[in-house]
């Protein structure tokens, strides 16, 4: 099935009156709701809305738990993050004479040598470490925000080659994430793997580079739009601005070099009110950032640029004249008017009527991360502990490659704008489904289901039955599946589909609801019976398969 096949499938997302042709793209129902505090129903919809958008899936415990507070403080729990980092990365990756001369088994190489030999294997080693936080996410929006800023000031592994620094610029994106962004774009700026990255390291009083001065305004602070009027004569002197700072490769820190910095003033254009910057010598020359990303920060358009990318990653990707002035407009007033501070923008935009509009449920595909990541959090799948360490990576990698394989490869997106389902104009999230990435989706989902993933004698997969007995009644086939839809779907089947759904899983092809009942009670009745137990496990591999199969799990 290509893209428009499976887009074709999803209803909801058509616009009610308007016939689609073969070459329009279709698009939600907009809404002109804005940001008043949204005062409806809060009930398991709307929760489990809410945490899709803000977490990768909604496990059944995370939304009883929300479900007994109010939206309101439901939002500021998830806005509530640790202050503590995670425990970092591990050598997961000696094996026979392949050792790492530094790190023994188990250590983590985070501070250890920088050795170029180890550098492809700390990668990985990074790489899974990164999706088992995903998986392990504790209830807060953290671990989606960290991504976000990776998407917004994205890097790449393979380009900057020490793996150190990779891990350092994840740190420094966790401990800003729901911080200050002024104060996290000054971070980036002088934060060694982008120096590396976009040759910030190389921009001298000699030889000015342009790229970080270019990319800093087209894609991390004021964009690149008819609103937003920089001019290359902008680039040129923040590349001068930005002249003298290095990165030191043994202590992989920055640092500032005042003899290659460019001491003349910079002048700026009319977009930026004709500001000069004063060149400073010396030491002083460093200032020379804070005072070009004051005059940044001066721009209004630096606020609405943000909120726009906010928005396409946490509600929808079209954004028109009634969304841009009910609700970004005002989410940048209350960005400027915080002096840059991101949680408060987050706590208007997801307590708003807007994003609770039914309009704006169900209508984002999910990305491979939120679809492989959510799909464990969301069955519960239980990964070995960190005793078994090799093990345990090597199933959190099983994931990361599922997502990776579907062109979502977290510590690499495909270039400094980051992935292009973000982005790219008109298709934006729809770029996720294509005929190869979707059979790749229905890959991961049948072997989590069927036969999982098996490693020094543990096997990764998703228990059906465990699954099927936290429903409300698992012994009505018909509640189980109301249930496992509600679960899984922000849509909603019709009943001619669920009929269908539960004569050819639950009851086997036969006529009456008894079968399945019978077959329940007699397993309960008898758990260790394995014939009981795989008569009722085959009917749930069938079931669960043939949910996740369908266009509506895709969305989010």
């Amino acid at each position: 099935m290509d893209r428009r096949d499976f887009l074709s499938t999803l209803a909801p997302i058509q616009t009610p009156g308007v016939q689609e042709t073969t070459s329009t793209k279709q698009t939600a129902q907009r809404t002109s709701t804005g940001l008043t505090q949204y005062a409806g129903a809060w009930g398991y919809d709307q929760a489990i809305h809410l945490l899709r958008r803000t977490m990768f899936g909604a496990n059944i415990n995370d939304i009883n738990y929300f479900l007994k507070k109010s939206m309101s403080a439901s939002v500021d729990d998830l806005l509530t993050v640790p202050t503590t980092q995670p425990n970092p990365p591990i050598n997961n990756y000696n094996s026979g004479t392949n050792v790492d001369p530094d790190i023994t088994a188990g250590a983590t190489w985070v501070n250890g040598p920088d050795n170029p030999n180890f550098n492809s294997q700390r990668r990985q080693s990074f790489k899974y470490w990164w999706a088992g936080l995903m998986i392990n996410q504790d209830k807060n929006i953290l671990e989606k925000m960290t991504l976000f800023w990776h998407n917004h000031f994205a890097t790449q592994t393979q380009t900057t080659g020490s793996t150190i620094l990779a891990y350092q610029n994840n740190l420094m994106l966790r401990q800003n994430a729901l911080g200050n962004f002024k104060t996290m774009t000054k971070a980036v700026t002088i934060d060694p793997c982008m120096l590396k990255y976009l040759n910030g390291n190389l921009n001298t009083n000699k030889a000015p580079d342009e790229n970080y001065g270019r990319e800093l305004q087209e894609l991390f602070t004021v964009g690149k739009g008819p609103n937003s009027q920089y001019t290359e004569d902008d680039v040129k002197a923040a590349a001068k601005v930005l002249t003298g700072w290095r990165v030191n490769n043994s202590t992989l820190s920055s640092y500032f070099d005042s003899t290659k910095h460019e001491t003349a003033n910079k002048q700026f254009s009319a977009f930026y009110n004709n500001t000069l910057i004063t060149g400073q010598t010396g030491a002083n020359g460093a200032n020379e950032v804070d005072d070009l990303l004051t005059m940044i920060f001066n721009q209004n358009e630096g606020a609405l640029f943000i909120c726009r990318k906010l928005y396409r990653w946490f509600v929808y990707y079209d954004i028109d004249a009634a969304t841009e002035s009910n609700v970004i407009v005002p989410m940048a007033q209350i960005f400027r008017q915080n002096n840059y501070d991101i949680k408060p923008v987050l706590a208007a935009l997801f307590k708003s009527e807007h994003f609770y509009d039914a309009a704006n449920m169900g209508c984002l595909i999910k990305s491979p991360l939120d679809f492989c990541v959510g799909m464990c959090r969301e069955f519960n799948i239980i990964f070995p502990d960190a005793t078994q360490y090799a093990t345990q990576y090597y199933m959190w990698g099983q994931i990361w490659g599922a997502s990776y394989i579907q062109q979502q490869d977290p510590g690499d997106p495909p270039n400094v704008a980051g992935w292009p389902a973000y982005y790219q104009v008109p298709s934006y999230h729809e770029l996720w489904i294509n005929s190869d990435t979707l059979p790749k989706r229905n890959q991961i989902s049948d072997l989590m289901v069927y036969s999982g993933i098996k490693k020094s004698g543990y096997t990764l997969i998703i228990d059906c039955i465990a699954v099927a007995q936290t429903m409300s009644d698992p012994t009505n086939p018909n509640t189980l599946i109301d249930d496992l839809c509600k679960y899984l779907h922000i849509l909603t089947l019709s009943a001619a589909n669920k009929a269908t759904i539960k004569t050819s899983t639950l009851l086997s092809g036969q006529s009456t609801d008894s079968y399945w009942t019978n077959a329940w009670n007699a397993y309960l009745a008898n758990p260790t019976n394995k014939t009981l137990k795989d008569t009722v496990n085959t009917r749930l591999i069938l079931l669960v398969k043939y949910l996740m199969d369908l266009s509506e799990y895709q969305l989010s």
